[in-house]
């Protein structure tokens, strides 16, 4: 059964900050979308505000080249203009999966730093009351490309902006966002354009072959340095350990510091005290009870392919735990139990070997069979690892796991998504094909079996995607997930609060023209012991297409009316996934 709220009407837009322009390719405040299949625009350099401190280095004084890199660089750029971008690229149109026309036109185009604002103490304005226990800091995650694309360009492909609205006392005293500070990013800016090679956008055929190339080239030169890595920090965000972390699964997390006016600076790529020397997926798993923190890492070149391990609450890393799988595997997240670390290992495999072909090195593999690892939450090797197969399933993510006391199984809520591939791939139906179906997916590590069943009935069917449980009973059974309705695919008209025993759905539509991402569920804080599962708010950042005005929803998760609307100082683009970090975590960084 589904009920459903709608947003109210939005109040007039407030009138945007001043602040300098963006590099895009197809700047628009109204979020029009250009749908035209046209060549990429010529590359433009996004003048970027200076961080205290000297932090980020100014573009105007350029790389730090000698004159024998200088002529490398030339020449290289040479072979890119002529040979790869004039030969290669030009004879083959671009799919919509890797068109920058379609992957950042309207509100996925790129913004332009905002420091804190407003500044001299006066709030940000809102429709409707803050609720005055909500103390802490909302911050989401995005890819935002400081530099126009040169060729294919995937919505994931962008650098790492973190937008942030800071609550406290009923109000919203600011709201900031920034880039976070890459060393792929820093060199780029030094250089003016984007060199660095786009993981989905250019990877694919005999073009992205010659991208590889260029950047081996351009590495071996110490025209560019890839020793500090060539992740985007793009997609997650965890708090741990008195540290905000901004992940991307191709690179070390990196740690982003909350200033006491509300804005956000980058301390650096961080390795955990030199213990991690591998990227780690975006996803990783707070233990609410432990606080600890359980991660993975693939490699797509070499073994081992992955990686488990986690972090104790006070940052010390467990030794790695090798898993055994037969090839490169996507493997954007996975779940904990109280107990166990579930891996899943899905059809969404990597093969380099396709782009010497003319393909896509990100291949969906029919003749797979996903199944499911069950390991020990705290295993030293993967002796006790025990696989389960769950046939026809690829969980882009996965939204909770528990132990089922009564029947012994594992139980595992994710969005099962067809088709698989497409989030990388364009599919020869469409939008129209796209399905992120909410499932219940029963693991039973006795008998070898398993059982999926859809939470929601057909006639409830919505797709889901983006989304979470209440994270203070991650890994333990939950009653509620609160998750993004990505429709029309890839946008999000609302979000639907699921109750997973009963199979019902109740919805908040952000209303005509009005797009969201990821619901944040914020527990009360003053809630106490014994509160309800439910006993929160969701908030969620909100973009008025129409009108270019951009906000931050405050929604009772109890009832799923809204409390309020805090209008930003400028357009949000639509995002990835975020977090909420209360007033005592600020104040105990590290």
């Amino acid at each position: 059964m589904a009920s459903s709220v709608s947003a109210p009407p939005a109040a007039p837009a407030t009138v945007p900050a001043k602040s300098k322009k963006p590099s895009q390719l197809n700047p628009s405040s109204g979020g029009k979308t250009r749908k035209t299949n046209t060549a990429p625009a010529r590359p433009m350099r996004a003048a970027t505000p200076a961080r205290r401190g000297g932090k980020a280095a100014s573009s105007a004084s350029g790389p730090s080249w000698n004159p024998l890199q200088q002529l490398a660089a030339a020449a290289l750029d040479a072979v890119e203009e002529r040979l790869v971008a004039g030969v290669l690229e030009r004879a083959h149109p671009l799919p919509r999966t890797a068109d920058p026309a379609v992957q950042i036109a309207g509100n996925y185009a790129p913004v332009g730093e905002c420091p804190p604002h407003p500044r001299g103490g006066a709030p940000l304005p809102v429709a409707g009351r803050v609720p005055a226990c909500l103390d802490g800091v909302y911050v989401r995650n995005g890819a935002n490309p400081l530099h126009a694309p040169r060729a294919g360009h995937h919505l994931f492909d962008g650098d790492g902006m973190l937008h942030a609205v800071r609550l406290r006392g009923g109000r919203a005293e600011s709201y900031a966002c920034r880039f976070t500070e890459t060393a792929r990013l820093r060199q780029e800016r030094a250089i003016g354009r984007a060199v660095f090679p786009k993981a989905i956008g250019e990877l694919h055929g005999h073009s992205g072959v010659a991208r590889l190339f260029l950047f081996g080239a351009r590495s071996l030169c110490g025209v560019l340095d890839a020793s500090q890595g060539i992740g985007v920090a793009n997609a997650g965000l965890v708090y741990h350990n008195n540290r905000l972390l901004a992940m991307s699964e191709d690179d070390l997390p990196y740690h982003v510091r909350v200033t006491a006016d509300g804005d956000l600076e980058t301390v650096g790529r961080y390795d955990f005290g030199g213990q991690l020397d591998s990227a780690m997926i975006a996803h990783p798993k707070l233990d609410p009870a432990t606080g600890e923190l359980f991660a993975l890492s693939y490699n797509v070149v070499s073994k081992p392919y992955l990686k488990y391990f986690y972090f104790t609450a006070d940052g010390r890393k467990s030794p790695d735990v090798e898993i055994p799988v037969g090839a490169p595997t996507m493997m954007h997240d996975f779940a904990v139990t109280e107990n166990h670390a579930i891996i899943p290992d899905q059809q969404i495999v990597f093969k380099l070997q396709e782009m010497v072909l003319g393909g896509s090195p990100v291949v969906y593999d029919k003749n797979k069979t996903s199944r499911f690892g069950v390991l020990p939450k705290r295993a030293t090797d993967a002796s006790q690892l025990q696989w389960v197969e769950v046939p026809d399933c690829f969980c882009f993510h996965l939204w909770n796991a528990w132990e089922d006391e009564v029947t012994g199984e594992i139980v595992v809520i994710g969005s099962c998504m067809t088709p698989a591939d497409a989030v990388f791939n364009e599919s020869g139906d469409g939008e129209e094909s796209f399905r992120s179906v909410l499932s219940e997916i029963r693991l039973d590590t006795r008998t070898g079996t398993s059982r999926r069943r859809a939470v929601l009935s057909d006639a409830d069917q919505v797709n889901l995607e983006a989304g979470m449980v209440n994270r203070q009973l991650l890994g333990r059974k939950t009653r509620y997930a609160y998750l993004a309705i990505a429709e029309p695919w890839p946008k999000v008209s609302g979000f639907a609060k699921v109750d997973l025993e009963a199979g019902t759905v109740e919805k908040f539509i952000y209303g005509e023209g009005r797009y969201g991402g990821e619901p944040c569920f914020v527990p009360r804080p003053d809630a106490g012991a014994g509160a309800a599962e439910d006993d929160g708010y969701v908030l969620c950042y909100v973009h008025d297409e129409a009108r270019g005005a951009s906000e931050m929803l405050v929604v009772n998760a109890r009832d799923m009316r809204a409390e309020a609307a805090v209008k930003l100082p400028g357009r949000v683009p639509y995002g990835l996934h975020g977090t909420f970090i209360g007033g005592k975590e600020l104040q105990r960084q590290a």
